[in-house]
């Protein structure tokens, strides 16, 4: 790090390019371009496979708006497809209902680091001829039958911003197989190179060293937090009213950059769960609540359908906000954001076993005194 420093060449240069190809190594995918974060890998990739203005893409409300936001920056609509509580993933049996003459993509994202149902997704994809982008932001090796998400798509995306497992504080990264689409999102992300009408995303040549000297412990602390994750799992199925998240059962690893629960109210004499979630804290467990509902029609949408742009790309029945809404209800989503979805994060899982039964004997004691903490309120 020292020496990239005083070098004084700080902009994309032979750092960049080790970690690209360690990174591509390491997922098992023949390319990999770095660029400035996770939002612009998305954007990058989703321009480059030719997703734009009269396209729609169909994508999860469950996620971090980076993902929307992106689709919209390339011109395209989202259209949402809700979730399967069970595992917070994009449920697979609701997507096809939402394929359009317009739908051009499927985004998948593999939200908190749990794999979504790429087989399924997958086999949709070839049936109607669609592209799949997948959203593996908090995915780093995640594994499906062995195979490691963000290999199964047309293109796979990564973010290593400052919440990640490894932080540079900004950065992403796109994985293909496909080396002329992967040559297309170099010149993009590098003004275009002259032949097409790119922008500027390269990554820093110091941010990269900060990554490459994490990256060592990565496939380590996968497996502890797996094991611990595991470990965690098993027991609280135990409590009830605890309903810990579902793993596909070809799911042969997960990454956990989230832990997600549902927590059933009624199990615990009607405790909400904001008290829940403040009774755990009491006890030195640190938990949240995971997104927020609404992604799928908050006003950061309808501004994008009032643009100049928007109204020149679609008809105006598609733009009516209100409808747009009604088109993309996803009430299993609102229920679990609003009433269920509780979840610890990563770096809780880097401990060992008895970490794990403090989080369980935390929930028992709750759970065994949630009549007096009812009473208390």
């Amino acid at each position: 790090m020292k020496i990239i420093i005083r070098t004084g060449i700080w902009s994309r240069r032979h750092t960049v390019t080790e970690f690209e190809n360690k990174w591509a190594e390491l997922i098992g995918a023949k390319c990999c371009l770095t660029t400035v974060n996770g939002t612009n890998v998305l954007i990058c990739a989703m321009i480059n496979l030719d997703i734009g203005g009269g396209d729609e893409v169909i994508t999860t409300p469950f996620t971090f708006i980076g993902t929307t936001v992106a689709i919209l920056q390339t011109g395209a609509i989202p259209v949402f497809a809700d979730i399967d509580p069970s595992t917070m993933q994009i449920d697979s049996d609701k997507i096809e209902s939402k394929i359009t003459s317009r739908t051009k993509a499927i985004l998948p994202v593999h939200i908190y680091g749990l794999p979504a149902d790429m087989e399924r997704i997958m086999a949709i994809a070839k049936k109607h001829n669609l592209l799949v982008v997948e959203g593996a932001c908090q995915a780093w090796l995640a594994e499906i039958n062995h195979n490691k998400v963000a290999t199964f798509g047309n293109a796979g995306c990564f973010s290593f911003q400052n919440s990640k497992h490894c932080l540079m504080g900004e950065g992403g990264a796109i994985v293909s197989n496909d080396e002329e689409y992967m040559n297309r999102c170099y010149s993009y992300h590098n003004f275009g190179g002259l032949k097409i009408a790119g922008t500027k995303m390269r990554l820093a040549e110091y941010q990269t060293a900060i990554r490459l000297a994490q990256l060592k412990r990565l496939d380590e602390q996968t497996t502890i937090r797996n094991q611990n994750a595991d470990y965690l799992r098993s027991k609280l199925k135990e409590i009830p009213g605890i309903l810990p998240h579902r793993l596909y059962d070809n799911v042969t690893r997960a990454a956990y950059h989230l832990f997600p629960l549902r927590y059933k109210k009624e199990e615990f004499k009607g405790l909400s769960r904001q008290n829940f979630m403040k009774a755990l804290s009491a006890e030195g467990i640190p938990c949240g609540s995971g997104y927020r509902a609404g992604l799928n029609s908050a006003p950061y949408i309808k501004d994008a359908f009032d643009s100049k742009n928007y109204k020149k790309m679609y008809p105006a029945e598609m733009l009516d906000f209100d409808k747009h809404i009604e088109r993309n209800q996803c009430p299993l989503n609102d229920w679990a954001c609003n009433e269920e979805n509780v979840s610890f994060g990563q770096r809780m899982f880097l401990g060992d076993k008895s970490d794990m039964d403090d989080i369980v004997m935390a929930i028992e004691k709750i759970y065994n005194n949630a009549g007096k903490l009812v009473s208390k309120l």
